[in-house]
């Protein structure tokens, strides 16, 4: 029987991790269908813990705020890209290869009702300061992860205002992308969706850093 070394089991989670895990990522699915529907002040934390089927006080053990509650459901998208970039070559990638890997991050493979969540959450987010305030701060804690990815994998070598200059313009260029598929009702796939803007988000807006 083959056996699992313990630098495997140390990279696996634990199943209490994935159940948090899971759990987290539910209280913020119900969180933002609440919100994309009712904004959040009309939304209590009593109210998005009883449609998750949780108690106030579990609410409050994964959430520090309700509207913090919608951070998974936002950052998801984020986590895939760096997750995708991380398992390519050891090496700094091309634009184009950062380009791909959001598209890929950002195109379901058949349930699209997360990112239909989050195009009405996003949608919401024009008359709320406070679910703004959350979307700023997942932005900028992923352009941040982004910047100390690209700076390990590009080496002691490297420039660190273009990695820095990259981070910036392809973040913020899927972030653009998101916010005008939600304001025009974009489609899930195809033209039009999130996916067919990061394209040309990103060729724009890294146009001066191209070799």
């Amino acid at each position: 029987m083959p056996t699992i070394s313990a630098e495997s089991m140390a990279r696996r989670p634990s199943l209490a991790e994935r159940r948090k895990t899971q759990t987290r990522f539910e209280i913020a699915k119900t969180a933002a269908k609440l919100f994309a529907e009712h904004g959040t002040a009309d939304v209590t934390a009593d109210q998005i813990a009883a449609a998750a089927g949780i108690g106030l006080r579990t609410f409050y053990r994964y959430c520090r705020t309700k509207e913090d509650a919608i951070e998974p459901m936002l950052s998801a998208g984020a986590e895939r890209w760096l997750a995708d970039i991380e398992s390519g070559p050891r090496r700094l990638p091309t634009l184009e290869e950062l380009e791909a890997a959001a598209v890929r991050a950002l195109t379901p493979d058949t349930d699209t009702e997360d990112l239909r969540i989050t195009r009405g959450l996003l949608q919401a987010m024009a008359d709320d300061q406070a679910l703004r305030s959350v979307w700023h701060r997942i932005n900028l804690d992923g352009e941040d992860a982004l910047y100390r990815t690209l700076t390990g994998l590009a080496g002691a070598d490297a420039d660190p205002l273009r990695l820095r200059l990259i981070a910036g313009a392809t973040a913020g260029a899927i972030r653009i992308a998101l916010e005008q598929w939600a304001a025009t009702n974009g489609p899930t796939s195809g033209p039009g969706s999130a996916a067919d803007l990061v394209v040309r988000c990103i060729s724009e807006l890294t146009a001066g850093l191209r070799d």
